[in-house]
């Protein structure tokens, strides 16, 4: 007779057994879909008669997780696969990359040219239903003479570009098409720190791949992706190919087109940024109307970090704001009153911790408004009215 503590012992035998292959199956299989399970060990039966009411034991380890199944399969209609063809034109000399040939022979030379082509591939949101996709600029690229989408139908249309913003990574397509499935634009300004997302998107030409994780930061700048930086941070997968994909919340709504990631392998890691989508739906808005983002602008004024030991020689305590370091002298903040080694500290108010933030407040400022450039001269505080024209005029 089977005693209960032996059927307890066999049945955890069991379910340390099944989850074993399934870690090797997911490894075997091209894609797999993962959440997140809590698994707890069964209380063993007090008879071999309650086997008959209990048969299927290893159902009961699994408590309720977050379910993105609903979410997942309604997103993944709405992203695309995108491969541009890029020409690059490269010399035949074999001192191409020398630099004392080219300064003595310049760029010129008897080897000829020739055009590399290139494939760059990524991912694209789709934002209506009559064909406009967004997605990030360098998955595009500036040379590109060709774009294919394939369609989550497994369909693969010409794409045409709309508009392309590479300060923020955002670039705009067309394709002829109608009755699309989209993903919904969200609030990214409502993100909160924990909170769960999906990044979907075609990393390593996986199409259709869907990885969660949570918000882990926003307001990321400094990173070097583009010029104006504001990025979501998430530990979702993101690996190559991720770029110009969705980053979705739990109702679908799209928050973030993935961009980049942080890695020093080159692979993931766990930090992956997005667009968030309050950005990217401006930089659309403006590509659908203009075919570019206008931009306010104050002129041409060099900003670096301040540092402590500028602070300190400053005289200033702390290295909150931007050190005006270079100026030109027609541009509209020099003309209001600002000079080479005043300190930006705020900007109509918000606070300037370091130049991304004057740079963000600047381009969003009210083109033909006056802002109020709060800035530390020689230790004692100004406020100065600058006027707001558009970034055509940057000097």
């Amino acid at each position: 007779m089977i005693t209960g503590r032996f059927l307890g012992t066999f049945v955890l035998v069991l379910v340390v057994a099944g989850f074993t292959a399934g870690l090797v199956t997911g490894r075997m299989r091209a894609a797999a879909d993962s959440r997140a399970e809590t698994v707890t060990t069964p209380a063993a039966p007090p008879a071999v008669e309650q086997r008959a009411a209990a048969p299927a034991p290893a159902a009961a380890v699994i408590s309720g997780g977050p379910d993105f199944t609903r979410v997942a399969g309604q997103s993944v209609k709405g992203v695309a696969n995108i491969s541009s063809l890029q020409v690059v034109r490269r010399s035949n000399s074999p001192f191409a990359n020398d630099p004392f040939f080219r300064y003595f022979f310049g760029n010129d030379d008897a080897f000829g040219t020739r055009d590399r082509r290139s494939l760059s591939l990524g991912s694209g949101v789709i934002i209506s239903s009559d064909g406009y996709i967004v997605t990030n600029n360098h998955v595009v690229g500036e040379n590109m003479r060709e774009i294919t989408i394939a369609l989550p139908d497994k369909r693969d249309v010409k794409g045409q570009m709309i508009g392309a913003d590479p300060q923020t990574d955002i670039a705009l397509l067309k394709i002829s098409a109608s009755g699309l499935p989209v993903v919904p634009w969200g609030d990214s300004s409502q993100l909160k720190l924990g909170e769960w997302v999906l990044a979907i998107g075609s990393p390593f030409q996986l199409n259709q791949t869907v990885t969660a994780g949570i918000v882990s930061a926003t307001g990321r700048a400094n990173l070097g992706f583009a010029d104006y930086e504001d990025f979501i941070q998430t530990d979702a997968a993101i690996n190559p190919g991720n770029s110009g994909g969705a980053l979705v919340n739990t109702r679908g709504e799209l928050v973030g087109i993935n961009t980049g990631i942080f890695s020093e392998s080159g692979g993931y890691q766990g930090i992956g940024f997005a667009v968030p989508s309050k950005i990217a739906r401006h930089v659309v808005d403006e590509l659908m109307a203009y075919g570019a983002v206008r931009r306010g602008s104050i002129g041409y004024v060099n900003v670096e970090k301040l540092t402590p030991d500028v602070a300190q020689d400053m005289g200033v305590k702390g290295t909150n704001g931007a050190l005006v370091v270079s100026i030109a002298k027609t541009s509209e903040a020099h003309l209001a009153g600002i000079n080479p080694g005043d300190i930006v500290v705020a900007f109509n108010g918000q606070v300037v911790t370091d130049p991304s933030d004057l740079l963000r407040f600047v381009d969003d400022a009210k083109i033909g408004s006056t802002a109020t450039v709060t800035v530390v001269r020689e230790g004692r505080k100004l406020e100065i009215k600058v006027p707001v024209v558009s970034s055509a005029r940057r000097q």
